[in-house]
């Protein structure tokens, strides 16, 4: 059993988490059904957007789901369009957004095992990227602290976004 492994499932016992290993993948058509079922509570709703609201998306901007068992329990976003300007001087930068996990599937750990192994898959999927930056609402404490704490800093510049101060936040891809 690998470090890593044994590392998880005590966490997993720790905090009574029942998931198992997810997975990234970028989904074009494949989820949709499943992620139009995603359900968010009125207080999630100010800070993210569901996913059905992404059935179309623009050019550069990349739908990848978080997957436990080869079920969608969580959604995001990558942009690499113009709107990644607005954060980072950076030409290799992904924009990361829209972050949400399904209601029924919360509190599972699957918000940061997602983003846990979102640096590899940005370098598997995205070999290009050496940067991916977020902005998390200044009221989205349980966000901020996710965010910090897989390894994403704060890069103390702030904006006036549609609910009031935001955070934007950075993690270089190395």
């Amino acid at each position: 059993m690998t470090k890593e492994k044994k590392k998880t499932e005590l966490e997993q016992e720790e905090f009574g988490m029942e998931f198992s290993p997810e997975e990234l993948e970028v989904t074009e058509e494949k989820y949709m059904k499943e992620l139009n079922s995603f359900v968010l509570t009125e207080e999630q709703k100010q800070f993210s957007a569901l996913p059905s609201k992404f059935e179309e998306i623009n050019e550069g901007q990349y739908r990848v789901v978080i997957l436990s068992d080869n079920t969608p329990v969580g959604f995001f976003l990558l942009n690499s369009n113009e709107r990644v300007k607005k954060y980072s001087n950076n030409l290799n930068a992904l924009l990361l957004t829209a972050l949400s996990i399904n209601h029924t599937e919360q509190g599972k750990g699957y918000a940061k095992q997602g983003m846990t192994l979102l640096v590899e898959f940005v370098k598997t999927e995205f070999p290009n990227y050496d940067e991916i930056v977020l902005v998390v609402d200044n009221d989205n404490i349980p966000a901020q602290k996710l965010y910090l704490k897989v390894g994403f800093e704060d890069t103390n510049e702030r904006l006036i976004g549609r609910i009031g101060e935001e955070i934007i936040m950075r993690q270089l891809i190395k």
